[in-house]
């Protein structure tokens, strides 16, 4: 059931129900002036009396039925009562459906005096009222219970309706969230491409341009690396968008760079003019291809920062360091600048920290004593993943 149909089912009926409420009392009033034959006037002034009220128990069941429980009272005392104090008992069902347990208890307690006092009135002996006080109370009852019932449903609707609402608006925070964490992650892997690729690109270009007199045929390798480096560019661009676009053979999936990877990484920043050495021990886990990716967005990230800020002559060195428990990474340069490549607050160092802590890891990035820049990480290998296998001699 959808909130829009727990809304109607339990909404009042507004024009509806005074429609209904008012064929409701001129049925009882025409059913009471045609039962009693009657010559005066006050009998049929008491009459529309009880039935009047009922036009407005459905926003004061209360006060309708305390005046309809008097306007029966004077009825009792000056005439023999008429089916038109059946009423009474309309607003009593009224009041069990919209009111509280210790109203509608009062309200019993009410009418029950008024059967009471009916039956001495209009009995002619003790079994008679016997008979009268059992008869009307069970009409009584009967009307109460009807409305508890239906007070209970409504209360039973109304909390649904409150829950499926509550849902509802869970379910928009959820999807809201996913939007907002999915963007993060797109926007780190574009930063992450688009940063690095773009970064060996501008340097393979500027190598050339330094090399074009002197060493044209180093230029012809420079230029082709660059060619290279862009259409790898390319390639993972186009990986991302296919994640976000909607197609009827579905997203255009590739694998993921990981931990094999990192060696071509390494082999590409060395085309771009640093010279990098990378250094293997342990033995590499199987690990997931989540954890994988963030180890080597990582390299990827501090090379970059190394490429673009470390200076001319500058080099680096790659240690990973597998075990069964935590893989550990560190990248270190001995650029002279010992101010941060993206400042306190950049979003590639950030963008490394928020990596690491999804696998329970740390991130530690900062100068050296000696110079140049370090980038420590400690990642955990997930307790679900497969025992690891030996790693190739290098």
């Amino acid at each position: 059931m959808t909130v829009s149909a727990l809304r109607r089912v339990a909404a009042p009926g507004g024009r509806r129900a005074l429609w209904l409420d008012g064929a409701l009392a001129a049925a009882v009033l025409a059913a009471s002036l045609a039962h009693t034959h009657r010559d005066g006037t006050l009998g049929i002034v008491l009459d529309v009396a009880l039935v009047a009220p009922l036009l407005a128990r459905r926003r004061a069941p209360l006060a309708v039925f305390g005046v309809i429980w008097a306007v029966a009272a004077v009825q009792g005392l000056v005439e023999r009562p008429t089916l038109a104090v059946s009423a009474l008992l309309i607003a009593f069902y009224t009041v069990a459906t919209g009111s509280d347990r210790r109203r509608t208890l009062l309200a019993a307690l009410a009418l029950e005096l008024g059967i009471v006092l009916t039956a001495i009135t209009t009995s002619t002996g003790v079994e008679s009222a016997i008979r009268i006080v059992v008869a009307l109370s069970g009409l009584a009852t009967a009307a109460g219970v009807l409305g508890v019932n239906l007070r209970n449903r409504r209360l039973v609707v109304s909390g649904l309706r409150e829950r499926a609402e509550r849902l509802e608006r869970e379910r928009e925070q959820e999807v809201a969230l996913a939007r907002v964490t999915e963007r993060s992650r797109i926007a780190r892997e574009m930063h992450d491409v688009v940063a690095h690729n773009l970064s060996v690109m501008v340097a393979l270009c500027d190598g050339a341009a330094y090399q074009i007199r002197d060493a044209p045929e180093r230029v012809e390798a420079a230029l082709e690396q660059a060619s290279r480096t862009g259409r790898q560019a390319l390639g993972e661009m186009r990986h991302l968008l296919g994640v976000l676009r909607e197609s009827p053979d579905g997203p255009d999936l590739a694998p993921q760079p990981g931990l094999r990877q990192i060696e071509d990484l390494v082999e590409q920043i060395r085309h771009a003019g640093v010279p990098v050495s990378y250094t293997l021990s342990g033995a590499m886990p199987t690990a997931p291809a989540g954890l994988e990716l963030a180890l080597y967005r990582i390299v990827q990230e501090a090379l970059t920062n190394t490429l673009k800020h470390a200076g001319e002559g500058a080099t680096a060195e790659v240690t990973l360091r597998c075990g069964e428990e935590r893989v550990d990474v560190a990248i270190r340069d001995t650029g002279a600048s010992p101010a941060p490549p993206n400042g306190s607050g950049g979003s590639g160092l950030r963008g490394m920290r928020e990596r690491a802590a999804v696998y329970g890891g740390s991130l530690h990035a900062g100068p050296r004593a000696g110079g140049g820049w370090e980038v420590r990480a400690s990642l955990a290998v997930p307790a679900t993943a497969p025992a690891p296998a030996p790693a190739a001699a290098r």
